[in-house]
């Protein structure tokens, strides 16, 4: 009997800021700072619940300027390796058919600068992939720019 595997689509983007691992570290893991930056140019975010913690839950909201239409994203933190590594999962609220994903960040001190190796996995298609591809450079340009700041 034949089997199918569902093949499972990952993006991975890699960009470096202007500030110490600790730093961005904690622009990851601090509800002030992802308030500031944690979503889409087109957005804001009014809300984030973080329990940083292995086990521990974040809730992030987003907000879409232009007509105040509110989305959730929820997840678990699997791994916390301040300032190395983050790993959580991701799933929007009321929209199951995107599923849970993985986002895992790496932090690398490059000597004044911090590459970040954003790694998200398991979407259910390529076209959430892609979605995320763009909602996720949308945010690390806001990112660099808080650090800038």
């Amino acid at each position: 009997m034949a089997t199918q595997t569902k093949r499972e689509a990952t993006l991975r983007l890699t960009r470096t800021f202007p500030a110490s691992r600790e730093r961005v570290f904690r622009a990851w893991t601090e509800p002030e700072a992802l308030r500031r930056w944690l979503s889409p140019e087109t957005h804001e975010t009014p809300s984030a619940e973080v329990d940083l913690r292995v086990g521990g839950a974040y809730r992030i909201g987003m907000r879409k300027l232009s007509d105040g239409k509110a989305s959730y994203v929820t997840g678990l933190y699997r791994e916390i390796t301040p300032p190395e590594k983050l790993a959580f999962t991701w799933r929007w609220e009321g929209e199951p058919e995107h599923g849970e994903t993985l986002v895992t960040l790496e932090f690398r001190d490059l000597g004044g600068v911090t590459e970040v190796v954003l790694t998200h996995e398991q979407f259910p298609s390529e076209e959430s992939r892609d979605g995320h591809g763009k909602g996720w450079t949308s945010c690390l340009n806001k990112l660099d720019t808080c650090l800038r700041g």
